[in-house]
């Protein structure tokens, strides 16, 4: 059986040392759907939501979210964070959000960018409640990412 990066000879849970990896450019993006209807959609258009604007703070909740992945993730390394892109587009049934996270470091940055789409979308949900509280948060996912050991990946 091949052992696990993240459990040690005794079935305990550990962080990965990273200390003798290259440190190497990374970057990822990650994506994510808030599903709403039109009604909701036509009063984020419009500029008619009760908290303010739900897109912009969602915008800003993501980029601080990425920079504390590792306080929120146990097993994350805390990383030295070069960039935070978080972008969202309205759509008839809701709002798509896209996150952009790259560093240089000795590990990847792929949780960054998850934890910024997901709390994005928690904020959106969050300032968009009092209008639906149907509203589904679906479609998290890493759509690439560039650099370190395991090579590039790209959803297809």
């Amino acid at each position: 059986m091949t052992q696990l990066s993240h459990v040690d000879e005794h079935g305990r849970v550990r962080m990965v040392d990273t200390g003798n990896k290259d440190v190497t450019s990374r970057r990822a993006v990650a994506t994510a759907r808030v599903l709403m209807t039109r009604e909701t959609v036509s009063a984020l258009r419009e500029h008619r939501t009760p908290k303010g604007d739900p897109v912009e703070t969602a915008r800003l909740a993501g980029i601080m979210a990425a920079k504390r992945t590792a306080d929120l993730i146990p097993l994350c390394h805390p990383l030295p964070l070069t960039h935070i892109d978080v972008r969202a587009t309205l759509a008839d049934n809701g709002v798509a959000l896209e996150a952009e996270v790259s560093t240089n470091a000795q590990t990847g940055v792929e949780m960054e960018a998850l934890t910024a789409v997901s709390v994005a979308a928690l904020t959106i949900y969050d300032m968009c409640k009092a209008l639906e509280k149907g509203m589904t948060i679906t479609d998290i996912r890493l759509e690439s990412k560039t650099g370190g050991k395991s090579g590039d990946y790209q959803r297809v």
